[in-house]
């Protein structure tokens, strides 16, 4: 295969408004997602759960692939075994640093249980590979409404719980002294989050998932301090990353998930890179020479 062939694999536009019509559904469906995965994604770099998440989709790729066996449906596969991870790690209690021990071994475990599920499944491969890097392409109204219901239904408890949960993932000890239940905002927010990870299982698989529940919030703390900011930023990349993704896909023959990992990186690489310069410029005008003012010498004649 020369150049040429891979880039067509990659971009073709041919007959692009009539593709477009047909997978209106999808794009919407990506922009529920990125929706969620925006404002989810917030309190997950908060509360440092970045290799959580990670340990929750491998379980919920197991799921999904347990359901693919025996003729389940996938979603509610991947929801099960989402929802029992992030309940597991969210039950230990603590902060994300004392988990990871027993992340690290729910994620071995979860690939491989998915791994030998795939091997006994004798239906189409395209299926199998669809659970690892995602497949929207094909998304009816009827899972249309069942997806926007549930995220609308994690986005309405989020809101409830956003002042005290934002105060427990900010200072929990604090947040535990002045009577907040922090505890019991843990284990609601890894509910919330294991659900959030099935759904977003869809357009980037399980092995990428990060890349939408990860990669938009972090960019929006490259580039600002504001809480508020910060949120609204991480909503509006995870949209451009998913919608975005999910149209420059629509013509080539390679799964979704590509499109929207690179965009998302490619957005936090552009804040990364933006946050440096400024610190850099920061860090020039509050040098000591920059404070100090130059000495003027006179001669003498």
């Amino acid at each position: 295969m020369n150049l040429g062939d891979i880039w067509n694999s990659i971009f073709a536009f041919d007959n692009y408004g009539e593709i477009l019509a047909l997978v209106q559904n999808s794009v919407w469906a990506g922009a529920v997602l990125g929706l969620l995965g925006g404002l989810v994604g917030t309190f997950v770099v908060r509360r440092d759960l970045a290799f959580a998440v990670h340990g929750i989709s491998e379980l919920s790729f197991a799921g999904a692939a347990f359901a693919l066996l025996i003729g389940a449906d996938v979603v509610t596969g991947s929801l099960v075994g989402s929802v029992a991870a992030a309940l597991t790690i969210g039950l230990m209690g603590g902060r994300a640093r004392s988990k990871n021990s027993i992340i690290g071994v729910l994620m071995p475990f979860g690939l491989g249980l998915g791994i030998l599920f795939l091997s006994l499944y004798q239906g189409r491969s395209a299926n199998k590979f669809g659970l690892l890097t995602g497949q929207i392409v094909a998304v009816d109204t009827v899972e249309l409404q069942v997806l926007a219901i549930a995220a609308l239904a994690v986005i309405a408890a989020l809101v409830i719980v956003w002042r005290p949960l934002g105060f427990a993932s900010v200072d929990p000890e604090m947040a535990q002294a002045r009577g907040v239940p922090v505890r019991f905002l843990a284990i609601l927010f890894m509910f919330l989050l294991g659900v959030s990870v099935a759904l977003s299982i869809q357009i980037v698989g399980a092995l990428l998932v990060l890349a939408l529940l990860i990669t938009p919030a972090a960019a929006a703390q490259k580039v600002t301090s504001s809480p508020v900011l910060a949120v609204v930023l991480s909503v509006v990349f995870a949209e451009i990353a998913t919608v975005g993704g999910i149209l420059v896909s629509i013509g080539g023959r390679i799964p979704i998930s590509p499109y929207v990992t690179t965009l998302s990186f490619l957005i936090y690489v552009v804040c990364a890179g933006a946050a440096a310069v400024r610190k850099r410029r920061g860090g020039a005008r509050s040098s000591p020479e920059a404070l100090t003012p130059p000495v003027r010498v006179e001669s003498g004649v």
